[in-house]
């Protein structure tokens, strides 16, 4: 089995990062638009993005599990007959910010070890380690985006 785990250290409260995580508004604007989400068990969303040769254009999602603003999970299948896979997002304090453990796990076979590897992997690291940053930079102490944001929705 393949996962892709990612661990990123965020000068910013885990308070703030869970908002990042879970408000849509901010969601559209380091992933695919979410539709539907909320952060709350057994609620099922979809994350939409530009269809693509190959792909239909959405992921199909259910959080299972959520415990603000510690562990956010959901099971993520991308293609009508594809195996459910699960994206956890952990958040633990340190050093004054936040450590973001993520796992997309579930990756089987050897088209899933490309899908995990080749593919999502480069995609993943480049929301965490570039994208989500760009928007928390962005976000007040609360949590709002500043008035003078001019981060748009990617999709």
């Amino acid at each position: 089995m393949s996962d892709i785990r990612i661990v990123r250290d965020y000068p910013h409260s885990p308070a703030k990062l869970w908002r990042a995580l879970t408000d849509p508004a901010l969601m559209a604007l380091w992933q695919m638009r979410p539709e539907g989400f909320s952060p709350v068990v057994g609620t099922r969303f979809k994350l939409i993005a530009k269809p693509q040769p190959g792909w239909r254009g959405f992921v199909e999602c259910e959080v299972v599990e959520a415990s603000e603003p510690s562990v956010l999970s959901y099971s993520w299948v991308g293609d009508e007959n594809g195996k459910p896979t699960r994206v956890t997002y952990t958040l633990a304090p340190h050093g004054g910010g936040t450590r973001l453990t993520f796992l997309h796990s579930g990756f089987t076979g050897i088209g899933g070890f490309i899908l995990a590897k080749l593919m999502m992997g480069p995609g993943w690291k480049k929301m965490l380690g570039t994208t989500i940053p760009i928007v928390l930079a962005d976000l007040d102490d609360a949590g709002k985006l500043r008035p003078s944001s001019t981060l748009k929705p990617k999709y």
